[in-house]
């Protein structure tokens, strides 16, 4: 028996489906590289939570960090084999379980056996937004976000969230329903190791990348109103626009333009997928990157494009001032004719504006995944501390 749990059921439900990972996904899968190798897997199928072997949770882990061909085979097989060991399981032991997900955490279920079991939650907590923000969501998703941040506060022993902010709005939600707050830390998170870029620019025109998947809080609607204006104006001169991202939920509005404007074609380019290689590029060659959102829980396209010294220009929200300070241009995401004005200085071949970002740039340092786990370490040390 290892020394911790870690629930994979949402890793492996997306990934035997064939799903891309989402910014969601690959905060877990750091935590599965980091901590595999002390911990079991936690898989809830059919009613049961199921621990894996030793033996099938490191090749769990192995397989959901570098998978081929043969993960579902080896899913079901590892699961088929747990199964009969998980009825009536209790998981009395005191251990850490890490649901880095939300996962499940809707489910009156989960909370019930964690409060009947020795184990001692540590949840993730990416946002708030299905709260604070109902109106981009998918219908019903407040009321179960709800739940979640219910069980995360009523059972956790810990939380680690991704800013300040987001640990700010998830301390306002507790007091305002009269919920604990558990020992919490903050944790930033780290971009993606970005692979060599593809040689060249991808665009012989200036452009600018949108990166995130395409719903409405990213605001991509007000960047293609604003696209048309500008073309309109400017011709051929007018900047490219490259938006980066999987087609989401109710942005039925933004692929209305990107498939039936014709003045945006030609000069809007889409790209529902794009290999790590291939996104390097985008952004290296960029103009800026534009992230006009309404709301975020953490930013990680930010991070990213200010690691590789790519200008940008963003929405004035407080987590993207915890994370890049003063280096990014900071607009009103309704502010259409400040988005304008800046889009239009930043495609000049010679701009000082632009300029004077990259100076502020040079003292941007990036999160990385060893100082958000030493806060996750710290965090869990001294909840064993309390526990003696």
């Amino acid at each position: 028996m290892h020394k911790m749990l870690i629930d994979v059921t949402r890793l492996l439900d997306r990934r035997m489906q064939g799903r891309l990972p989402t910014g969601v996904d690959r905060v877990s899968l750091e935590y599965v590289r980091h901590f595999g190798d002390r911990s079991s897997a936690l898989v809830r199928f059919a009613g049961q939570w199921i621990e894996l072997s030793r033996r099938d949770s490191d090749r769990i882990f192995e397989a959901l960090l570098s998978p081929d061909g043969v993960f579902n085979h080896l899913i079901r097989r590892a699961v088929a084999k747990a199964f009969p060991l998980s009825v009536g399981q209790r998981f009395s032991k005191p251990r850490f379980l890490l649901n880095t997900g939300h996962s499940g955490l809707e489910k009156m279920d989960y909370g019930h056996r964690l409060q009947r079991s020795g184990l001692k939650p540590l949840f993730f907590v990416h946002d708030l937004i299905p709260l604070t923000h109902p109106e981009y969501c998918r219908p019903g998703e407040s009321d179960r976000h709800r739940a979640r941040m219910n069980t995360m506060l009523g059972t956790g022993h810990g939380v680690i969230a991704n800013s300040a902010a987001t640990l700010e709005e998830l301390a306002t939600y507790a007091q305002a329903n009269g919920l604990p707050t558990p020992p919490a830390v903050v944790a930033l998170l780290a971009p993606a190791q970005f692979p060599d870029p593809v040689a060249g620019s991808p665009l012989s025109k200036p452009y600018f990348v949108m990166l995130g998947t395409i719903e409405p809080r990213k605001n991509h609607w007000l960047l293609l109103q604003l696209w048309r204006q500008l073309i309109e104006r400017f011709g051929d001169a007018t900047p490219r626009l490259v938006i980066i991202g999987q087609r989401g939920w109710e942005c039925e509005n933004v692929v209305d333009l990107l498939e039936r404007c014709e003045v945006l074609k030609g000069f809007v380019f889409e790209h529902s997928t794009c290999p790590d290689t291939e996104l390097t590029s985008w952004l290296l060659h960029a103009q800026a990157l534009l992230f006009p959102s309404f709301t975020e829980g953490y930013g990680m396209p930010l991070v990213e494009a200010l690691t590789l010294g790519v200008p940008v220009i963003a929405s004035d929200l407080p987590v993207f001032r915890e994370i890049a300070g003063d280096i990014p241009e900071y607009i009103n995401p309704l502010d259409g004719k400040r988005w304008g004005q800046l889009i239009i200085e930043y495609a000049q071949p010679n701009s000082q504006v632009r300029l004077s970002q990259y100076q502020r740039m040079a003292g941007f340092v990036a999160p990385t995944w060893n100082a958000h786990f030493e806060q996750v370490e710290a965090l869990m040390e001294r909840l064993s501390d309390g526990a003696r």
